[in-house]
């Protein structure tokens, strides 16, 4: 306990120093900005503004990045609440409501709730993150390449097991991934690989590129270019403050909401917007008054509002104590980390203590900050959601094409980043998940490493996955997934069967 203090007193030393805390203002500042605009979420916005990151150092990088992560889960409340459009898909439920609380004159209670709710669901989870990751990362570091092995295989079918599209479908879009990160020079001999005599490629595909291209661009263009700004709901600051019915209303829901949303949020898959739907089914079956939800209960905000916030921080979890990515956002993060020269893992405490601890200090502060931006600042986040998205839109794209090139200097990447933002677009026509291809794409290297590395232990041998307990216990854990898939597309399919001869039998009758 005494050296989790003194590492803390280490991480608030560094998170405090002049520059660190602007950038974490600025990332919660373009965070909440990125939650309000609908159509960008963070994902997008973690990518587009990546490139910015490339003039600071690890420790900035991720401090500010990571803030418009949780960020974007206060924003996405204000569209949620003032006009019925929820700004990031972790704020859906929101919409139900909390617009209906608008419409009753109680927007400022509803918006005060989603704040506060918020900024418990997150400080809860930075608290349980300070405890929890250090020793668990002092377990992972005894794990050796085919236990990473193993555990990458884990995390990406875990992903796929939990996304919204079918398993195969995501499941081929991570192969596609990890067939991209092998373009390049071989780690191991040095040949060059897939990259068609070009100079530029020799350090592989870059995620800058990649991510901006699907998340910023391929978002912008399948964005309908009418404007979705309805009429907004402006409450005033003084009408901000719930009654004291409304805060013994919201005591529970925020309790439940926070220890929901960090459970989920160490699970791989979009636990922020996970967390949000199951809080809220909860509340409606815990709830006394059921008949309320939909109408303007103020467990339907205070629930969801504070699960999505704590889901967003228990998802770092993983990132910091394993180097494991649960969703394609904290992939980027670990993207920004490795371009930064910093590897995550187990050894990222004991190697970078003062990116580790930097960054979870910076987390109670960036709560702090989202707490005193998102009230006082409604009415300028309501001025923001009237720019017609025509001239918003041209300017975000400007802003991708001159932040990818300016990473490199190499129009090659601002080509693929074309390429992807095209790619992007018609993946979400023929749905399919843009997502897994980047988490495909950033573990690539790690786990071609780790393969390599275990098959020259065992001199080629394969068994060696199954010879060591914990390699093991991670495959079965994967086969199972897998089993329990098919299973479900079996029963699928059994009862499309079922429905459609009982149509034809009633055709027949007829």
């Amino acid at each position: 306990m005494d050296t989790t203090l003194h590492s803390l007193y280490l991480g608030f030393s560094v998170a405090l120093q002049p520059a660190n805390a602007w950038y974490a203002f600025l990332g919660c500042l373009v965070g909440t900005l990125v939650g309000v605009l609908p159509g960008i979420g963070p994902l997008a916005g973690i990518s587009i503004l990546l490139p910015v990151t490339f003039g600071l150092n690890a420790t900035q990088a991720i401090i500010m990045l990571a803030g418009i992560y949780y960020g974007s889960q206060y924003g996405g409340s204000t569209t949620s609440i003032l006009m019925r459009i929820p700004g990031e898909a972790s704020s859906v439920m929101t919409c139900v409501d909390g617009y209906a609380m608008a419409q009753r004159g109680r927007a400022g209670a509803a918006l005060c709730i989603a704040a506060v709710g918020s900024w418990i669901g997150g400080t809860f989870g930075v608290l349980v993150l300070t405890m929890v990751a250090p020793p668990l990362a002092t377990i992972a570091i005894k794990f050796g390449p085919p236990e990473y092995t193993a555990l990458l295989v884990l995390g990406l079918i875990f992903l796929a097991y939990m996304s919204s599209t079918s398993l195969i479908r995501t499941l081929l879009m991570a192969c596609l991934g990890l067939l991209l990160g092998m373009i390049g020079i071989d780690n191991m001999t040095g040949d060059f690989r897939y990259s068609f005599n070009l100079a530029e490629l020799g350090d592989g595909i870059g995620i800058v590129p990649v991510a901006v291209g699907l998340f910023g661009l391929g978002e912008i263009l399948s964005t309908p270019s009418v404007s979705a700004v309805k009429d907004v709901i402006a409450p005033r600051l003084r009408e901000l403050l719930p009654t004291r019915q409304e805060w013994r209303e919201a005591a529970l829901p925020i309790g439940r909401g926070t220890a929901l949303g960090f459970i989920i949020g160490i699970i791989p898959g979009s636990a922020h917007v996970i967390s949000s739907f199951l809080s809220y089914a909860l509340e409606k079956r815990v709830s006394r008054h059921p008949e309320r939800f939909g109408k303007g209960a103020v467990a339907g905000v205070a629930g969801p509002e504070t699960a999505n916030n704590a889901a967003s921080t228990g998802a770092f979890v993983p990132l910091l104590a394993l180097g494991i990515p649960t969703s394609p956002i904290t992939a980027v993060l670990i993207g920004a980390l490795m371009i930064h020269g910093v590897q995550v893992g187990p050894t990222l405490v004991n190697e970078h203590p003062d990116v580790f601890w930097g960054f979870v200090a910076s987390m109670y502060v960036g709560n702090v900050m989202l707490l005193a931006l998102n009230l006082p600042l409604v009415g300028l986040f309501v001025t923001v959601l009237r720019i017609p998205y025509a001239y918003l839109y041209p300017m975000i794209i400007m802003f991708c094409i001159v932040g990818v090139y300016e990473v490199n200097n190499s129009i090659v990447d601002v080509w693929i980043m074309l390429i992807m933002g095209v790619l992007g677009y018609a993946l979400r026509k023929f749905d399919f998940d843009p997502a897994p291809l980047v988490l495909g794409l950033v573990i690539s290297p790690i786990l071609e490493q780790s393969l390599r590395q275990s098959l020259i232990m065992s001199n080629g041998n394969y068994l060696i996955f199954v010879s060591r307990p914990i390699a093991l216990g991670l495959l079965a854990v994967s086969a199972t997934l897998l089993a329990l898939a098919g299973l479900s597309f079996v029963l699928k399919q059994r009862d499309w069967r079922a429905r459609l001869a009982a149509a034809e039998a009633g055709e027949a009758e007829r």
